[in-house]
């Protein structure tokens, strides 16, 4: 019924954590949509909306979710939004839905870096405590491979700035995403960023291919082989291993993994790889993921 109170362009996708968000369409689409992994927003072109269609879509949805707590502005990287359009945009939020525990949205590194210290700690204080950040991987040749964007450098620089204005960030490593050959890389280089940004939420979604795999080696700029299961899960041990930080919250639920962990690393290190190692004996050696149903 939330849904019929205001008309959304489709498709609509949210982290699995803003399940019980009043969801705010401020963009359409996202403004880089070139990674060769993401089919979420290829049917879209990018648009910033206006103020001044928000605020009747604001209105509707505070009637509707009467007591809500927590806000996501859609589509894929709302953050990348200028500060200037940001603010008024969070002040409406704010007299509509009254105190709310967060505001958050989807961001690239590049979204922060554009905004000041001072622009990003008004954001905070307006609210806009969380970005989710799907970094996909620490290894520079394979942000390369995908067409990220983003650098290794790039990336610290820019969630340690949201960091350091009290912006929380919730990461995003992709399994599986450079293939067998770039795989070992892929988990030693995702955990050394993991280790210098020290999130406070990571999670690891594997790659999915809606399209099938043909589609993806088109878009992949290099050698793609895809990988076993256990392959998979021997990529995501490695990567577990090799995280130092402390007190990140941990979760590997979404719908694309092939084994359901979560936990608080590094405290629950132990276990979660563990658990990896029973999978990965228990597992046939050359079972490959199924591919999804395309409806």
């Amino acid at each position: 019924m939330f849904f019929n109170s205001v008309k959304y362009d489709e498709p609509v996708f949210r982290p699995p954590g803003e399940a019980r968000s009043a969801i705010i369409q401020a963009t359409l689409g996202c403004s880089w949509n070139k990674c060769a992994f993401c089919e979420m927003y290829t049917s879209k072109k990018f648009k910033a909306r206006s103020l001044e269609d928000l605020k009747p879509e604001i209105e509707k949805l505070s009637n509707v979710y009467s007591g809500v707590k927590k806000i996501f502005l859609a589509d894929g990287n709302a953050f990348v939004l200028s500060a200037n359009k940001l603010l008024p945009i969070l002040d409406e939020i704010n007299i509509q839905f009254g105190k709310l525990q967060r505001i958050s949205s989807y961001a690239l590194p590049k979204d922060i870096l554009i905004k000041s210290e001072s622009e990003l700690r008004d954001l905070r204080g307006r609210g806009l405590k969380l970005l989710y950040v799907g970094i996909e991987t620490g290894d520079n040749e394979l942000l390369k491979l995908i067409n990220k964007g983003e650098t290794f450098n790039s990336t610290v620089d820019g969630i340690l700035k949201a960091h350091n204005a009290g912006i929380d960030t919730s990461i995003m490593i992709l399994n599986g995403l450079g293939g067998k050959m770039y795989s070992e890389q892929h988990a030693i280089k995702s955990a050394e960023i993991i280790n210098m940004i020290n999130p406070k939420f990571l999670s690891t979604l594997t790659l999915s291919l809606p399209f099938g795999l043909e589609h993806f080696k088109k878009k992949f700029i290099g050698d793609y082989q895809q990988q076993t299961i256990v392959e998979l899960f021997l990529e995501l041990k490695l990567f577990i291993e090799n995280i130092n930080s402390e007190n990140i919250i941990f979760r590997s639920n979404h719908v694309s993994n092939n084994l359901i962990l979560k936990g608080t690393l590094s405290k629950d290190k132990d276990q979660l790889v563990e658990m990896l190692q029973q999978a990965i004996e228990s597992t046939p050696k050359d079972k490959y993921p199924e591919a999804p149903d395309m409806l």
